[in-house]
Order: C-alpha cells, then sequence, then structure tokens
C-alpha cells in the first residue's frame, strides 16, 4: 500500500509518495511544486504518479497539510489557503484520485508530527532549558504566513491544538516597538503578528529602520530589493554584513519573534520545547544565535524564570511539514 502525503504553501508545494512497510513509511517519488502555478492539489498528484511508471500504485490514505485553517472533520474536510486563493476539498481528492482516506490537517500540526521524527543534524539549540517527558510543545513558523500551534504528546495519536495567531494584534514589547507600531498603522493601518513576522515584514521593518538612520539603504542593497525578492535581498545583505540598516533590521526582527515566541509561550506553558520552524528561522540562524534574541525572550518580568527554562529550537529541514504529513498518514492509516 502506497501513502501521498503533502505540505501545501502559499508559495510551494511539497508532495510525496511513500510506500507502507513494517519499518516506516519509505518515500519512493518526491517533488516540489509551485504553488501559484495551480489551482488544485489533484493535477499535481497526477504529475507525482506519472513519475512511477515501473512499479504498481496502491494509494491507501493521504494527508495533506495546509497553510489555512481547516473545517469539517472525518471525511468532510475542507480548507482555504490563507496566501492563495485555493479551495481544498478532501471528498472531491478522495473521490478523484480513488483514495480510501484523505485528511487535512493544518500546516503546523504537520510540523508538530515531524517533531520527534526529525534527525538531530536537522535541529539547533538556541536554549537548552528542561524538557518534561511528554510536555506540551509550541511550533510556531515564519515564512511566507506566521502561525503558531500547540502539541500536545501522550498515549495515542498525537493531539495538535490549531490557531490562526500570525493574525492576532501585534503587541509592541518596549517604546521602540510601540513607535514601530505607530510607524505601520500610518502607512497600512491595522498591524498583526503576520505583517511583522512573515517574509513581507522585512521590508516593512527596513522602512522603519532607515527612518530611524534618517536616510536610505545602500545603492546595492536597493538595486538586489528592486530586482529580486526584497525579504530575501535585506536577509541576504544582513547575513553578508554588506549593509548595516539591513543588519539593523534583522537585529529588530529577531527581537521581535523573541518577544512574540515568549507571549505564546507565556500562553501555552510548552513544558515540552518550544520549536521555530519555516523558511525563515534556519536562514537568519546567526541572528537567533545571538544574545540579544534570548534577552528578548527572557524579558516578560515577572515570569522570566518560565522562559529562562524553556527550551528552544530551531528546526532546519524545510521538509518537516512534508514528513510530518506523512507520519499523520501512517497514524490516520493504523500503520
Amino acid at each position: 500500500m502506497h501513502l501521498i502525503a503533502g505540505d501545501i504553501g502559499g508559495t510551494k508545494t511539497l508532495l510525496a509518495l511513500a510506500r507502507a512497510g513494517e519499518a516506516g513509511p519509505e518515500i519512493v517519488a518526491e517533488q516540489r511544486f509551485s504553488s501559484a502555478a495551480y489551482s488544485d492539489i489533484v493535477p499535481m498528484i497526477r504529475e507525482l504518479l506519472d513519475t512511477l511508471s515501473d512499479e504498481t500504485v496502491e494509494l491507501g490514505a493521504a494527508c495533506f497539510a495546509i497553510a489555512g485553517p481547516i473545517e469539517g472533520d472525518g471525511q468532510a474536510q475542507y480548507a482555504r489557503l490563507t496566501n492563495q486563493p485555493w479551495d481544498l476539498d478532501a471528498a472531491a481528492v478522495r473521490k478523484a484520485l480513488d483514495i480510501p482516506g484523505v485528511k487535512l490537517i493544518n500546516d503546523l500540526a504537520s510540523i508538530a508530527h515531524a517533531v520527534d521524527v526529525l534527525p538531530a543534524n536537522q535541529r539547533v539549540v538556541l536554549q537548552e532549558g528542561r524538557q518534561i517527558a511528554n510536555g506540551q510543545r509550541l511550533v510556531a513558523a515564519p515564512g511566507t504566513g506566521f502561525n503558531s500551534a500547540i502539541a500536545c504528546p501522550g498515549d495515542g495519536p498525537l493531539r495538535v491544538l490549531t490557531a490562526e495567531s500570525g493574525h492576532a494584534a501585534f503587541s509592541p514589547a518596549n517604546l521602540r516597538q510601540l513607535e514601530l507600531i505607530r510607524h505601520f498603522t500610518e502607512r497600512e493601518g491595522r498591524c498583526s503578528r503576520e505583517h511583522l513576522l512573515a517574509g513581507p515584514g522585512l521590508p516593512r521593518l527596513l522602512d522603519f529602520i532607515c527612518r530611524e538612520a534618517g536616510h536610505p539603504a545602500g545603492a546595492a542593497l536597493q538595486q538586489a530589493m528592486h530586482q529580486g525578492d526584497p525579504s530575501a535581498a535585506i536577509g541576504e545583505a544582513a547575513i553578508a554584513g554588506s549593509d548595516g540598516l539591513a543588519v539593523a533590521t534583522l537585529e529588530l526582527y529577531a527581537d521581535i519573534l523573541a518577544g512574540q515566541l515568549a507571549d505564546l509561550a507565556l500562553a501555552a506553558l510548552p513544558t515540552g520545547g518550544a520549536y521555530l520552524a519555516g523558511g525563515i528561522p534556519p536562514k537568519i540562524l546567526p541572528f537567533l544565535q545571538a544574545p540579544g534574541f534570548l534577552s528578548a525572550l527572557h524579558d516578560r518580568p515577572p515570569m522570566n524564570h518560565l522562559l529562562e527554562a524553556l527550551h528552544v529550537e530551531v528546526i532546519l529541514d524545510q521538509r518537516a511539514g512534508l514528513l510530518g504529513a506523512l507520519e499523520a498518514a501512517c497514524q490516520a492509516s493504523n500503520i
């Protein structure tokens, strides 16, 4: 029997076909797709299956991780992607591809499922802290969007409490961040966590940094932003140290991310640890390993001691969502 797993995001979709076995699922085909190039998951799956002309495929179950809230339950699930005009209906996929069981989960739930199957070389510990076996875990993922979830390990399948915390209002932690809110709202209106912590937030933060500095970013950075992805250009210039304002932007970003992670942790008390995933943390790892990140994380008196005891990791593997969806597919199939 074969399983299909997918990680469907606003920018990219990763699909994998795996052969089920007693030792666990074995991935036999994997492919990346541009989400914007398709209006549905079914044509992607058919393209993936077409790569296996030499193997008989018997589909037993599928699980798709979606960057957006899941509605319904059982076999009557559907979802709309937050950052793409997609509707995904589990029953329609099941009928189109003749798959006995199709499960939709939130993309943060898939990352939560991946935590226990990722190897050590795909994780970086930012703070050792203390972990309680089967303690609840916090997963937060800044990338194309931003969201978080709470995972509750225990007997039986992993239970994940999903949310849309990225769309909650951003709460400034200090006077500088309050000034940032004023700067943002004057230009764009309401400011959510996602407005600052998702990828498009970096140009917004750079704009604020430039206003603070009283001059624009360097010509090389401006050209790179104009010619390509502005967020990527800012991140690359900051990591290379080639533009001082880009460096200041990433320092501010890390400070904000740490503070929002602290707020989410105080709401969840994740004694099993906090895990940063998504596309951004691995790319800006030096800024998360700098002392300022932990200082901002701890700065929640009188509960500093709880945050100083928090185990914090960065998940490096960009396939974590896919692997977690595959793990959830196995659980759904009782494999």
